[in-house]
């Protein structure tokens, strides 16, 4: 099974995803996971990547789906891909199908978790003052946020018409949203 885990940034798809990992045995592949990896190591991508990510930016398309393709047969092996924060735009999701149908493949179910959008930034802040990641302050994650509403949003539609997308309340404590999570991939 491959399943994407949508919503905008700190809506709990990170948390959910290590949960589904555990759970079912999956592969996660985040792309911000990555690129965070990239720059820590201060890796040639990292070096290019920082700067983008600590600004809120999205990294340009041709990168993040080198990174997906690149995990691709490590998902394979174990059954299946939880993608977290890929596709980001129709142009990733359509390449993503590519790459996927290429292999005789497909997404089988896309989540999306609903938050409150004052949650989402009381989330922000906790994060930001335990981790201390640049690209969590708050007035970068109003621009992630802005550019998600503008760009990652038009997804919605998209898997809606594949007849893949299920809505769930991603708010409450992380094993209530695990367990609507379950009911909707049940």
């Amino acid at each position: 099974m491959n399943l994407i885990l949508f919503g905008p940034p700190a809506a709990g798809k990170g948390t959910q995803a290590k949960r589904l990992v555990v759970a079912r045995n999956m592969v996660q592949l985040s792309t911000g996971d990555m690129l965070r990896a990239a720059i820590a190591a201060e890796s040639e991508l990292g070096l290019k990547v920082k700067d983008i990510l600590a600004s809120g930016g999205y990294v340009a398309d041709e990168i993040v789906i080198a990174l997906i393709r690149e995990r691709l047969p490590e998902a394979e092996a174990a059954g299946g891909a939880i993608f977290d924060g890929f596709p980001r735009t129709v142009a990733q999701a359509e390449a993503l199908d590519a790459m996927l149908a290429e292999r005789g493949s497909q997404i089988d179910k896309v989540v999306r978790l609903n938050v409150d959008e004052a949650a989402l930034i009381d989330r922000i802040e906790t994060r930001f003052a335990e981790q201390g990641r640049s690209d969590d302050n708050p007035q970068v994650y109003k621009e992630r946020l802005a550019k998600y509403n503008a760009e990652t949003a038009p997804l919605l539609p998209f898997y809606a018409a594949q007849g893949k997308l299920a809505e769930v309340e991603g708010m409450g404590s992380m094993e209530e949203v695990a367990a609507r999570i379950e009911a909707a991939l049940a």
